[in-house]
């Protein structure tokens, strides 16, 4: 019998970790992506004369590559340089109103009673134990597992677990939630900011996701050469491993044979024949009838008010004065409520926007480099790059309101060079048929995380993974998900080999 074929659409961290662990296993692995390297939103661009990194910039669960790289007979620690950060990040409200969170509970906790007392310090503790608790448990059920329904976790945790699932209060929104821990509104905002890690805002995102705090405690760390340098690093094990990489390409539609997968077609008309395909490109975009009408219906299609957060980047090389930039830095609106009914119920970008920058050579133990330094900055849009994309002078304006958040806080820049800005119109470019959306469908509601599509589809032969699936979106759960999807081909596979000899109609197809 002819060697099994996998086509993997998209060379993003969920792409390529399924890719690495099929040609892992022996399957014949092609990773079809239209950009010219690997690593989708994990990308870095030119400004300044510097390459910056202009997606992902906070590592976490390195378990999820360590387990990867181990189940293909590889040391993670070899291959992609780490260093940890007892600083986790840099918090202002204003000139005078600074907090930092550090990797150590109780270093932070003194941070905190220095800065809203010992009330607020006694509530970080209680919060930090709850969401140690709601990591704990959904690990196992949830995020090492696939698709799950809200009985299905119920069934896995099994009646002792009940208890468990009730306490990590899954029908609250994390707002609500922090309030039973803060009195103070800063610190509400502060850890209510964990919900746009998810896209969502966090008046209406589920509790679940205060597991934020317990995962970037349990580590964070700078990748050597930023988080392109990681994608970087799977491909190239995959490819060592004998999946075949074809970059400038772009699939223009699944091909179907007899009601099951039979390839892929590229925009040259060239086509691919595989037994199974993988699609990392975004659900939204499947849905969309993108990669043809036979495959739609194992997509979504989205509302506006479905998607999730869109963003406004900004990449600068540039000389920083007057604000002590930490490698993460958050500078706060002053009214976040205010923030997230602009976006989410006017769309349309803030007039104060919180502010996130990423400064890229402040690395705990290294040294500044002399001169201009890297710089993300990026603020919370609404996903409406497709029809309704905010206009140019919208996008200055954003601009201009990001400085003066910047400035505010004491911070101010002298540009070495004008700045590269992507839009929400520009990463609907990149990622078709999200308008924007950087991380899938919303988290919005208890059951919001329950509606993402698993590895398996109904198409037999076309698995699905990235940050639009299960088990959701960030770099480590996009990951899992390309696990998850190899796993699940694999799965497969020995199933229909033990099944060989039965005929049935309609049943799988090979060539």
């Amino acid at each position: 019998m002819a060697q099994e074929r996998v086509v993997v659409i998209g060379a993003g961290i969920g792409g390529l970790a399924a890719a690495l662990r099929l040609a892992d296993a022996g399957l014949d692995t092609i990773v079809v992506e239209k950009a010219p390297h690997p690593g989708g939103k994990m990308r870095s661009i030119p400004a300044g004369g510097r390459m910056i990194e202009a997606g992902p910039t906070v590592f976490t669960m390195r378990w999820v590559f360590e387990e990867l790289f181990a189940e293909c007979g590889a040391r993670f620690a070899e291959r992609v340089a780490l260093a940890p950060a007892s600083l986790l990040a840099r918090h202002a409200w204003s000139r005078d109103e600074r907090l930092d969170l550090f990797a150590d509970i109780e270093a932070s906790a003194a941070a905190i009673a220095d800065f809203a007392g010992p009330r607020e310090a006694e509530g970080y503790r209680r919060f930090c134990a709850r969401s140690a608790e709601v990591y704990r448990t959904l690990e196992g059920p949830f995020i090492r597992e696939g698709r799950t329904s809200p009985a299905g976790l119920a069934q896995r945790v099994g009646l002792s677990g009940l208890g468990d699932l009730w306490r990590i209060q899954p029908f609250a929104t994390l707002w609500s939630a922090l309030g039973t821990f803060f009195r103070d509104p800063r610190l509400q905002q502060l850890f209510g900011r964990y919900a746009t890690y998810c896209g969502a805002s966090p008046f209406t995102a589920p509790a679940t996701l205060m597991l934020v705090a317990h995962v970037e405690q349990a580590g964070v760390w700078t990748v050597a050469d930023g988080l392109s340098g990681l994608a970087r690093a799977v491909a190239d094990l995959a490819a060592e491993r004998g999946a075949a990489f074809r970059y400038g390409a772009q699939v223009e539609r699944i091909l179907t044979e007899r009601g099951r997968v039979a390839g892929v077609v590229l925009a040259d008309g060239e086509r691919i024949a595989a037994d199974r395909v993988v699609c990392n490109a975004d659900c939204a975009a499947l849905g969309a009838g993108l990669l043809g009408p036979e495959t739609a219906a194992a997509g979504e299609r989205l509302a506006p008010t479905d998607r999730s957060l869109s963003a406004v980047t900004l990449c600068a090389a540039a000389t920083t004065r007057g604000f002590p930039l930490s490698h993460h830095t958050v500078f706060f609106s002053q009214d976040y409520r205010a923030e997230f009914d602009a976006i989410l119920r006017a769309r349309r970008l803030p007039a104060d926007p919180t502010v996130y920058v990423c400064a890229q050579d402040r690395i705990e133990g290294h040294t500044m480099p002399d001169g201009p330094e890297r710089l993300l900055m990026l603020v919370n849009a609404p996903a409406d790059g497709r029809d309704h994309p905010p206009s140019p002078t919208e996008i200055e304006t954003c601009a201009r309101n990001l400085f003066r958040r910047l400035g505010a806080c004491g911070l101010s820049l002298d540009m070495a060079s004008p700045a590269v800005t992507t839009t929400p119109r520009d990463f609907n470019a990149l990622f078709p048929g999200t308008g924007g959306a950087l991380y899938g469908r919303a988290a919005q509601g208890w059951a919001a995380t329950f509606k993402r599509a698993g590895a398996r589809t109904a198409v037999p032969g076309l698995y699905l993974a990235g940050g639009s699936v299960h088990p959701g979106p960030g770099v480590p759960m996009a990951a899992q998900s390309g696990r998850l999807a190899a796993a699940a081909i694999l799965d497969d596979r020995a199933s229909t080999a033990r099944s060989r000899g039965m005929a049935t109609r309609g049943g799988t197809s090979m060539r």
